[in-house]
């Protein structure tokens, strides 16, 4: 039998794990349902592994739109009292995209089987985050399931936004780097060795040239005799450094090294704290309990500094701590105003709206931060495409204007 891993909500709101060996899915959901326990994550299982490898190609072919689109209309469907199984078919024989349908025809069989939505939905962690599961987890347990998904079309729709805006905000920055970067070898390769052939011819092989244009064409010797050895090397060098910045390693030190970056610790900073804001509040008002929003509202903010920083505000929570005293112990990580706002939703008992308006101020900041660093890295590169042009210029009319004075 296959062998899965559990972890399950008790009545007393604890959380507990194990093993079982049952022949599916649904008959381990079945047998904690039947002890009273509320399944919160399952895993394990003879096809885990290739189904979720399966998972993954499909949902490299789903865009966010998709998503937020399905989102809306089964808040639409299941708040105008269609039944679950009659919606999730009605919107699997209408979607564009076939990679998504695949993916709701899968979950469309697990809800057959008896499974909740939220868990069938857990079993494409690529598609439906961990967020998105335990919301409508949420909205299940409390019988708003329709009020929830409309919170999660919102707010993938922020998000959504804000990726935009800093992948087009980055977009420029990145053109102009590469075509800097081009430019330097295509002139060091092509252009600095015809120059100097042509200098060598008229001043003679015995003439000394000035330093800065025997540097010039050292490098540009340099590179036109080991470029095969350079360029693999630098290859190399790049894809080896993204691929460990993928390891938890790695990744824990860029995201501690981004922090420290000038202007880009900004928009990381305010981009990280509307996330965290947003996502809480979302969770929050889904009647999800703090600790394991908490535990959610680290992984879904992606900055292992963040998330290790709620990690320790939830153990502060579990001793008996309010969130706020917690959060306001960081601030390099959490501007002042998260604290305070904080405690204004835990005395008043809104939280969840009080962070809503941190998640749009925040957010709002963001758009200014990006439009400021973008604004000073074009002037930047500009600066530095010219005076690479204007050393090469040097190099040349040095010699030039020594081979003038020599010839009156």
């Amino acid at each position: 039998m296959p062998n899965y891993r559990y972890e399950a909500l008790t009545a007393q709101k604890k959380i507990i794990s194990g093993t079982v060996d049952l022949p599916d899915r649904s008959a381990v959901i079945a047998a904690l349902t039947k002890q009273g326990l509320r399944p919160i994550r399952i895993s394990g299982g003879s096809a885990g592994a290739a189904h979720k490898s399966h998972s993954t190609l499909l949902a490299k072919k789903i865009k966010s739109d998709d998503i937020v689109m399905f989102t809306r209309q089964l808040s639409a469907m299941v708040g105008a009292g269609v039944p679950l199984l009659r919606a999730l078919t009605s919107l699997s024989s209408h979607a564009e995209n076939p990679s998504f349908k695949a993916i709701i025809d899968k979950v469309i069989l697990q809800v057959e089987a008896g499974a909740p939505l939220a868990d069938a939905l857990e079993q494409h962690p690529n598609v439906f985050s961990d967020v998105y599961v335990n919301m409508v987890r949420a909205g299940e347990a409390a019988g708003i399931l329709d009020d929830i998904l409309k919170r999660l079309a919102l707010q993938q729709e922020k998000n959504a936004s804000i990726r935009k805006k800093v992948k087009g905000a980055m977009t420029y920055p990145v053109v102009l780097m590469g075509i800097t970067v081009l430019a330097f070898f295509g002139l060091m390769i092509f252009v600095i060795p015809m120059i100097g052939k042509t200098i060598k011819d008229l001043a003679g092989p015995e003439a000394k040239l000035p330093l800065l244009t025997e540097i010039m064409l050292a490098i540009s010797g340099f590179l036109i005799s080991y470029w095969y050895i350079i360029f693999p090397l630098i290859v190399f060098g790049i894809f080896s450094l993204l691929r460990y910045i993928k390891t938890p390693t790695g990744k824990k030190l860029f995201h501690h090294f981004i922090l420290k970056v000038p202007g880009i610790k900004t928009i990381i900073t305010k981009l990280a704290v509307a996330r965290f804001a947003r996502t809480f509040s979302a969770l929050m008002g889904a009647g999800v309990a703090v600790l394991e929003a908490l535990s959610v509202t680290g992984r879904a903010i992606g900055n292992g500094v963040y998330e290790d920083a709620l990690k320790v505000a939830a153990e502060d929570v579990t001793n008996g701590e309010p969130l706020s005293k917690s959060i306001e112990r960081r601030p390099d990580l959490f501007p002042a105003i998260v604290a305070q706002m904080l405690a204004v939703g835990e005395e008043t008992g809104q939280t969840d709206k009080v962070l809503v308006k941190v998640a749009d101020f925040y957010e709002e900041e963001v758009d200014t931060a990006i439009d400021s660093v973008s604004s000073i890295i074009e002037p930047m590169m500009i600066v530095v495409m010219g005076g690479m042009v204007g050393l090469i210029a040097a190099s040349v009319m040095g010699p030039i204007s020594g081979l003038a004075n020599q010839i009156q």
